[in-house]
């Protein structure tokens, strides 16, 4: 360890504070929309706490707290569910936290902007995996915190530090808004020019229903109850479900499922090729199917007539009819969309060469737009290890 640094825990140099966990916890019932700030593990921002949903309880109620109440520059840090996301409550002095945080608060020899720097820290994150508790939703105690183990140099090395993260930090997050803006610009101008193609109609362009243009049109099919019946996966058919299609790009290439021979037996295998739309939880997504295989009847399946239409170019038409197909989805509970849908919905479609012209030119500008995307996607990447490695550096003594 550098000369002048000590070794100790977060114990050693923070107080710790849980929220009030007694009956004068305040339940959703008592909160109210103006009043004394009730924050949770949803108001911890990289920036602070969102004050603009903040939640709220009356003060009365505030004052039967026995603790868990904020002061000025407290660093609030979440013990489960969002393990580890932490925030400082800079300006605001009066509040009271929820039971799943924890209140730290700084005492000397520390100061605050460096204990929050340890926190966005690798060496933070590897006390998080050491100490915490449960499988299926991990968790911390306030008691462990205490233990985090800590390098700490004296008050004027641990400003210089702090300094030096803070300026580079700015630096990095205008560069990372910069590099989101171009992903976010280059995917605006595929679908621009997506929408334009299937606005701007030519001539011989003539409106029709998916199911005028297709051999195959129907749902798929899970006919068994219990759907989570064990005999019915694991074999060799793949189950492609509306995740894999809404996290497709153009074709499914993969899936989290497969069905058994029982699973066959109760479903359809659809061709290599079939255009999938969802009708349910992610509606109106679509992607073309990579391979045989099967999906449920939230899936409807399309398998166009080559005679009538190109499946590149349907599935191209159907992505830029996606918020229209969205909106008649709308006013129930569960957005949803069916096969009645597309009944008396018409798509506008030019001979099948003139498709093909299309597809070739869309192709094209989506190649171009996964290029652009990938920069900008590792430029992002490269920013996060670049911060990773500052606060390395910070918290070994090498910066």
């Amino acid at each position: 360890m550098k000369n002048g640094w000590q070794s100790t825990t977060l114990g050693a140099i923070c107080a710790f504070e849980n929220g009030d966990r007694g009956a004068n916890y305040p339940g959703r019932a008592v909160q109210t929309a103006t009043g004394i700030p009730f924050i949770n593990a949803g108001h911890l921002t990289n920036d602070g706490l969102d004050l603009d949903n903040m939640n709220y309880i009356p003060r009365e109620r505030f004052e039967l707290l026995g603790n868990g109440k904020i002061c000025k520059s407290d660093i609030l840090f979440c013990l489960r569910g969002s393990l580890g996301k932490f925030a400082s409550v800079g300006s605001l002095s009066e509040g009271a936290i929820a039971s799943s945080l924890v209140i730290i608060r700084p005492k000397e020899p520390v100061e605050n902007r460096f204990l929050l720097m340890y926190l966005q820290s690798e060496l933070c994150a590897a006390m998080i995996d050491r100490h915490k508790n449960g499988a299926a939703q991990p968790n911390l105690s306030a008691r462990s915190l205490t233990n985090f183990e800590i390098p700490l140099p004296p008050l004027p090395e641990q400003r210089r530090i702090v300094g030096i993260l803070d300026e580079a930090f700015a630096g990095i997050a205008t560069a990372k808004v910069n590099a989101e803006k171009n992903l976010q610009n280059a995917r605006a101008l595929f679908e621009s020019h997506l929408n334009a193609v299937f606005t701007q109609r030519g001539d011989g362009w003539v409106e029709k229903t998916l199911e005028e243009i297709a051999t195959i049109f129907g749902r798929g099919k899970s006919r068994h109850r219990p759907r989570n019946e064990p005999t019915l996966y694991g074999g060799k058919y793949p189950f492609v479900q509306t995740g894999d299609i809404r996290n497709a790009d153009h074709v499914i290439t993969e899936y989290s499922q497969t069905y058994s021979e029982a699973g066959l037996a109760q479903s359809k295998l659809w061709p290599k090729g079939t255009i999938c739309i969802t009708i349910a939880a992610n509606i109106a997504e679509t992607a073309i199917l990579g391979f045989d295989g099967c999906f449920p009847d939230s899936v409807i399946g399309v398998v166009p007539n080559p005679k009538e239409a190109d499946i590149d170019f349907v599935e191209f038409l159907l992505q830029s009819f996606k918020a229209r197909l969205q909106e008649l989805g709308k006013g129930s509970a569960q957005a949803n969309i069916n096969m009645g849908t597309f009944e008396s919905e018409r798509f506008p479609f030019p001979p099948v060469a003139e498709q093909k012209h299309v597809v070739a030119k869309l192709d094209s500008l989506s190649g171009e737009t996964q290029r652009l995307e990938s920069i900008y996607r590792r430029k992002l990447a490269a920013l996060d290890e670049l911060k990773k490695s500052l606060l390395h550096q910070a918290f070994s003594g090498r910066l």
